[in-house]
């Protein structure tokens, strides 16, 4: 009856993740529209510590020049790496290292250009089922977010973004034609990616334009409601389609700890890890959480919801609940006198002196993530999925094309470990897809020179580049990784 599991079970899909708007590139081919990510300029005369800003400030000036054909602004992620072209070579990396599955997204805007259309462009869907049918090829299980950070411009400019019901229809038709199309391609499904960073930067999330915004926080979660409703309805749309398809949920978890045992900060760190834990609740439970009406009072927000829009989230939640982990962060109720973190992806967090921090102000936290699986698991009780974990930062190509990535390593090794540890604690994780398996465009900053990957891709911030393919020391590490079901860590 009680079954010590000492390893990782001998289906974990071990593979890497990416997002179509940061690797495809192509973004003037086969009747591709622009998405909320082709606005995202590089400019390297601002100051390095300013890269990020648009990132959580998007402005109503940049969004028109983005769409002005004349502009000589630099937009990376219009090029990407061109996976669009090299889909072939690089999915032939991916299943040399034995990747058992691959987490990647549809670029809406291939499919639906302007978002609102009636019918598909046939280009879009063609170069998917191309991708689709390679990963077969070689033994490579999708698995496919629906949005990740790319939802149409036109969707934001002449709908305003998710905070019109209208929005919805649009999705559910767009989650419908990929259903029917790859149905018999594509088992496993996220409907959003991260779908609780709209609380940081609901340009990219839900198509806010937070400039001069009258009411941002009533905005991002009319926005937020609105993606639990097409969620659930989409779920809905798979079943029909594909009864064994599985539909799940993700959200960034950035595990928050108290600063100390001042009962003050005990709170604080409850409080600040609901406002993540929040957008899981509803998508795998099926309904809003009791500590809803406190929180939208203290943050003005009085939703707009149809009738029908509780019975059908209750009716169509999650099959599984995925995550991304980077870091955790400790939390006080009092931070303005304490040591901040200046990590990208931390938004009020104190520095923690037990954790060393990264290149990018991350506080590294392996052990974390053994927690993070056992909260999730013991809150929802079902099957999890690590979507993105990983270590971005510089590498330096050495004669012969060596590239000694053992800080990669490192990081990746120790967080393994801890989710091997998570299984013996009784968790059920069913994979782990580490971030930005071959290089690619930074999706905060927009840089090329902050790398994830195993695979080196000589490309600079600017573009420049051969784009050559270039194997890097973690590439044959997470290669035996796989190969021995996590069992040879190196």
């Amino acid at each position: 009856m009680f079954q010590l599991k000492t390893n990782f079970p001998e289906n974990f899909l071990w593979g890497g993740a990416t997002a179509a708007n940061q690797l495809e590139g192509a973004s003037d081919v086969g009747g591709k529209g622009l998405s909320v990510s082709d606005v995202y300029i590089f400019d390297e005369n601002i100051p390095k510590e300013h890269w990020s800003d648009q990132w959580h400030m998007m402005t109503h000036r940049q969004v028109e020049e983005a769409q002005n054909p004349s502009s000589e602004k630099y937009y990376p992620k219009r090029q990407g790496i061109d996976f669009y072209h090299n889909y072939k070579e690089d999915i032939a990396l991916f299943a040399e290292m034995g990747f058992k599955c691959y987490r990647m997204s549809l670029a809406w805007t291939r499919i639906f250009p302007n978002g609102d259309e009636l019918e598909p462009n046939e280009e879009g869907l063609a170069f998917y089922d191309r991708v689709f049918d390679e990963l077969n090829k070689h033994g490579i299980e999708p698995i496919v977010s629906l949005s990740h950070y790319e939802m149409p411009l036109y969707l934001v400019t002449e709908y305003g973004g998710w905070v019109n019901r209208k929005v919805i229809d649009f999705y559910v038709r767009f989650a419908t034609t990929v259903f029917n199309r790859y149905k018999d391609k594509v088992k496993y499904w996220i409907t959003f990616n991260e779908i609780n960073c709209v609380k940081h930067h609901p340009y990219v999330s839900v198509g806010i334009i937070e400039e001069n915004h009258p009411h941002i926080e009533q905005a991002k979660y009319q926005g937020a409601h609105h993606q639990f409703v097409a969620s659930a309805l989409a779920i809905k749309a798979c079943k029909e389609i594909n009864p064994e398809a599985k539909v799940g949920c993700m959200i960034s978890y950035q595990l928050l700890v108290p600063y100390s045992c001042n009962p003050d900060d005990i709170q604080a760190t409850v409080e600040n890890q609901r406002t993540s834990l929040f957008f899981s609740d509803v998508q795998a439970r099926g309904y809003y959480p009791s500590y809803t009406a406190r929180m939208f009072a203290e943050k003005n927000v009085v939703l707009e919801i149809e009738p029908e829009d509780e019975q059908i989230m209750r009716e169509y939640p999650v099959d599984y609940v995925s995550f991304s982990y980077y870091m955790s962060s400790a939390i006080s109720a009092h931070p303005e006198k304490l040591e901040g973190a200046v990590g990208n992806l931390i938004t009020g967090g104190i520095k923690n002196p037990y954790l060393p921090t990264s290149e990018w102000g991350w506080q590294v936290d392996p052990k974390g993530l053994r927690t993070a699986l056992n909260q999730l698991y013991d809150r929802y009780q079902k099957p999890l999925f690590i979507a993105e974990n990983g270590l971005g930062a510089v590498d330096t190509i050495e004669p012969g094309d060596i590239i000694q990535d053992d800080y990669r390593i490192s990081y990746l090794r120790d967080h393994i470990k801890q989710i091997k540890e998570a299984i013996s604690d009784g968790v059920d994780v069913f994979g782990y897809t580490s971030w930005g398996c071959i290089d690619m465009v930074s999706a905060s900053t927009n840089q090329m020179s902050k790398r994830y990957g195993y695979i080196y891709v000589d490309q600079d911030d600017r573009g420049r580049g051969t784009k050559r393919r270039i194997k890097k020391k973690s590439f044959d590490w997470y290669k035996k990784v796989i190969a021995s079901n996590g069992e040879q860590l190196g």
